[in-house]
């Protein structure tokens, strides 16, 4: 299928003629010269971010070394599709975690994302505990707008991202600075750690209602269009 750019007013009007019924996936497809996964992914956006979560981003996000490592090993665990591991880590796209791929597979090492490109991504700075709490609720009020939060804030987009992933994850206490107690989770009782592994269950299942209420909602829609 041959590639092209679309406008924002091409994927609202695709978006809702699909939800209005007047066209099915498939007549897209064949109208718009488009796939089927990039019109799943522009509605995920639209449901998530709303029309803005549709404008092609004209800023470099910044990928850190471990966000790109863990995405890639979640994708060749085989628990994941690259649609769901882009989803889950926020990557602008998943050519961009092909990318990260190839070079892993080659042996190559994945480095952070090079600095320079805007200042909200590369705005790095120290901060308090209560600092990063302010900044994550902030962020989770406004719908997780990452990018509105690190420019609100002058921090840089993956921290404010990263922050964000630790407190769903492990609330407040996850905010700390761990830097340099590496071994603070060794030292946990059992009892500990198997409390730290059921929050950690508890996360992921979230996650993955949340992924399955999506998926049942657009093949609800597309059951309606025939």
């Amino acid at each position: 299928m041959s590639k092209r750019a679309f406008s924002l007013q091409d994927k609202i009007k695709i978006i809702k003629a699909l939800e209005n019924g007047n066209h099915t996936i498939s007549v897209l497809e064949s109208i718009y010269k488009v796939s089927k996964v990039a019109i799943y992914d522009w509605i995920y956006k639209f449901e998530k971010y709303g029309v803005d979560g549709l404008n092609e981003s004209s800023t470099w996000k910044r990928y850190s070394k471990e966000l790109k490592l863990e995405a890639v090993q979640d994708y060749l665990s085989g628990d994941y599709s690259i649609q769901e591991v882009t989803r889950k880590y926020e990557i602008s796209s998943t050519s961009l975690l092909r990318k990260w791929i190839k070079k892993y597979n080659s042996h190559r090492e994945l480095k952070d994302t090079s600095k320079g490109r805007t200042n909200t991504m590369t705005n790095t700075r120290n901060t308090t505990i209560n600092e990063r709490k302010e900044i994550v609720l902030s962020c989770l009020e406004n719908g997780k707008d990452y990018q509105k939060a690190a420019e609100t804030y002058q921090v840089s987009y993956q921290q404010v991202y990263q922050w964000v992933k630790k407190y769903e994850n492990g609330g407040e206490e996850a905010l700390r600075d761990k830097r340099g107690r590496k071994k603070e989770e060794i030292e946990l009782s059992p009892e500990q750690k198997m409390k730290l592994e059921m929050k950690r269950l508890a996360s992921e299942n979230e996650r993955l209602r949340a992924e399955n209420l999506f998926l049942k909602k657009l093949e609800e829609i597309e059951r309606r269009r025939r």
